[in-house]
């Protein structure tokens, strides 16, 4: 096992590079799925070498409930930086899985707050609440919903309406907060994810907004309604799902007023992005080589050492 056992807690910074740069010269659906994927499998990795360490380190614990062969010397030497590491492990492996639970349980209530909201009101694929603070948000769920106040109706005229729910129907259609709940459970298990979550919930954004004008048909008529959305939203209670003044608007406004993203999947090689991502390609292989090839060691390790 050795320090192989260390680089799936590390790799994540390969990803670094990337989460910048994917946002910039991927088209943001190719984006997306690239930064979701790369962050989950870090994630996973991470997650299981802090139980494999934890697994060590429990076995020097008084009191254990773990067969006495697990703390032999002879496990301790096949194991090195057991005593340590691995008692480390265990504060840091609980601390993970309270911060993944407790995010989790956070999205699944304000999901449920926002349905709750919703009681009374005509069970349509788009529900318009008499609000006079304007907002809009995609609410997924058994029966999909699109959520929009009154006062935001008003604020937009027609075509704008339309890029508005081509927008958080985009957001409904993909699944987006799907990806943007692995992204975040993914930076609660590694800090070092972050920038990966925060990467995702901008193209997932451009993602909605290059469908909608695709919809419009009208890149400029989607910039404007995203502009005023904004505008008349700064300081709206919206609810933390997908919706449509999340990420950076003046960088999405000044994107879809430019050309329009390339619909290539993979970059070429011999770019900065192109490097970058097979940099998070080669990570991300590594660290899931790292924690099978240290699972399946320690593995054979304890089971030599478990009495019969």
């Amino acid at each position: 096992m050795g320090v192989f056992v260390f680089l799936p807690l590390v790799l994540p910074l390969t990803a670094w590079p990337i989460a910048r740069l994917a946002e910039q010269h991927l088209h943001p659906r190719a984006a997306t799925w690239l930064l979701t994927g790369v962050a989950g499998v870090l994630a996973v990795c991470s997650t299981l070498c802090l139980a494999l360490l934890m697994v060590v380190g429990t076995a020097q614990l008084p009191g254990n409930p773990l067969p006495d062969g697990w703390s032999d010397p002879e496990v301790r030497e096949a194991v090195p930086y057991d005593e340590v590491a691995g008692k480390v492990a265990i504060p840091a492996l609980i601390a993970v899985i309270a911060s993944c639970v407790r995010a989790a349980w956070r999205h699944h209530r304000v999901r449920r707050r926002a349905e709750r909201a919703l009681e009374g009101l005509p069970a349509t694929p788009v529900a318009v609440v008499p609000d006079a603070m304007p907002y809009a948000y995609a609410l997924p769920g058994r029966r999909d919903r699109i959520v929009v106040t009154t006062a935001m109706l008003t604020g937009l005229n027609s075509v704008e309406r339309r890029a508005l729910f081509a927008h958080e129907r985009a957001h409904l259609t993909h699944r987006h907060h799907r990806f943007l709940l692995t992204v975040q459970l993914a930076a609660r298990a590694n800090p070092f994810l972050r920038p990966l979550r925060t990467a995702v919930s901008y193209t997932a954004e451009r993602w909605a907004d290059e469908d909608a004008a695709t919809q419009v048909g009208s890149r400029r008529t989607v910039a404007t309604a995203i502009g005023k959305s904004a505008l008349f939203s700064r300081g709206a209670p919206i609810a933390t799902l997908a919706h449509a003044t999340g990420g950076p608007v003046p960088r999405r406004v000044a994107a879809l007023l430019g050309p329009a993203p390339a619909g290539r999947i993979w970059p070429p090689v011999f770019t900065a992005v192109g490097m970058a991502a097979w940099a998070a390609a080669a990570g991300t292989t590594a660290s899931a080589l790292s924690s099978a090839n240290s699972a399946i060691t320690l593995f054979f390790i304890l089971h030599a050492a478990t009495p019969m």
